[in-house]
């Protein structure tokens, strides 16, 4: 490490950048169960409209953060991570704000802008711990992202689905109140992690959106192991684009009970990612914990689209988080097979996938659900999003049999 930092400090640090994560993933989480009804009631349109309006503001979002995430990315490089972090809080604070006020759609377009713009907290709060981390230390602090992100998918949806129902303006309150406290914490206590010496120019071919895409075409002997990857990570974003407004069109739900259901789902990818991975790998072995995870995956997916009770619901939440298996794996698998000096390469490759599937699902899976829910369908079919995202799982099973029996999985 370049600079120096005291145990005091460096708990702090982890603290911040634990809490940072932790605020940010809660805002999404918060936003996930009062989207639908917020939006209802700003247009006076009803949940088949809705949903277009939430497609075009999470696109908004998603894409204004893969647009602006390399560049602030790199400006952090150059002039540290603390003003990069302090202005992502800053801005998040203010879209929340904007939320809350907005009299009309309009306004939320620009928070969602806003917010996509200086969202770069994952990508600096990544390159602030390795900063700040010895060798030894790096992958248990790493691995403080993770814990905030599970925390964060529960926290979230409560938060959002209990006080939504009391008034849907307040979550937004409160997730503007906890990122700014954030931000007064980190302006007074964080120190900057990043020594100058260790600064350097700014590359302005990094500052490109997407450019680490152009490295795939190096690792030939896994390309479908990756693309099994995109599509599995693609099909996932059914869950975001169209759960809330698929509970109130299948059930009437209210944002409490959509809050609940989110709730349940982070307690079950949580347990699944945090403790049956491993556990799964040691009893299986990573070939059969992908098979069946993906089957699983693509199982609990269509079960979702013939979903007709609220009970329905939870229990085909089983099957899909033991799905969940099927990922990391493959991501471990694809990372088996390259070189360790080409892990950052690849690992930002996947990264950038990752980001283009954020994209691409909402103007897949959205558009999808409002056909089959329209006043003048020929066809009403609220699961029709979940049927086409299972489509796209079993694809990701067929091209991962495919790509393992063609390599050698350590």
């Amino acid at each position: 490490m370049g600079l120096s930092f005291c145990m005091k400090s460096k708990k702090s640090a982890l603290l911040f950048i634990f809490i940072t994560i932790l605020v940010d993933v809660i805002g999404i989480g918060i936003i996930l169960p009062i989207i639908p009804e917020f939006i209802m009631q700003l247009t006076g349109e009803g949940n088949h409209m809705a949903v277009i309006y939430g497609m075009w503001l999470t696109t908004a979002f998603a894409g204004m953060q893969f647009l602006f995430s390399p560049v602030l990315g790199e400006i952090s490089d150059r002039y540290g991570r603390k003003p990069i972090l302090l202005l992502s809080l800053l801005g998040l604070s203010i879209d929340y704000l904007i939320h809350a006020w907005a009299p009309t759609i309009l306004w939320l377009f620009i928070g969602r802008f806003l917010a996509g713009i200086t969202g770069a907290s994952f990508t600096v709060a990544s390159a602030y711990i390795a900063d700040i981390s010895t060798m030894e230390e790096k992958a248990k602090n790493f691995g403080l992202i993770g814990a905030a992100f599970g925390l964060g998918f529960i926290i979230g949806p409560g938060i959002g689905g209990y006080f939504g129902d009391i008034d849907i303006r307040l979550p937004f309150y409160i997730a503007a109140g906890l990122t700014f406290t954030n931000f007064l914490f980190g302006w007074f206590v964080v120190p900057e992690s990043l020594s100058k010496e260790n600064r350097r120019p700014i590359n302005v071919l990094k500052m490109v959106p997407g450019v680490s895409l152009v490295a795939l075409k190096n690792y030939k002997g896994v390309l479908l192991l990756i693309a099994a990857f995109f599509l599995a990570n693609l099909a996932g974003q059914a869950l975001p684009s169209v759960w809330s407004y698929f509970c109130i069109e299948s059930f009437d739900w209210n944002p409490k009970q959509i809050g609940l259901s989110l709730v349940v789902v982070g307690l079950l990818v949580a347990f699944v990612q945090g403790f049956l991975i491993g556990k799964a790998i040691g009893w299986f072995g990573k070939r059969n914990v992908v098979t069946f995870g993906f089957l699983l995956w693509t199982l609990g997916m269509f079960l979702f689209s013939q979903a007709s009770e609220p009970w329905m619901l939870y229990a085909f939440l089983i099957p899909y988080a033991l799905g969940g298996v099927a990922g990391p794996t493959v991501q471990g698998i694809i990372s088996n097979q390259v070189s360790v000096k080409e892990q950052g390469i690849l690992q930002g490759s996947i990264t950038g996938l990752v980001s283009i599937t954020a994209i691409l699902g909402q103007l897949v899976f959205s558009p999808v659900f409002y056909y089959f829910i329209r006043p003048e369908t020929n066809l009403y079919f609220p699961g029709a999003s979940f049927a086409l995202a299972s489509a796209l799982l079993f694809i990701a099973f067929v091209l991962a049999t495919v790509a393992m029996k063609r390599i050698a999985i350590t």
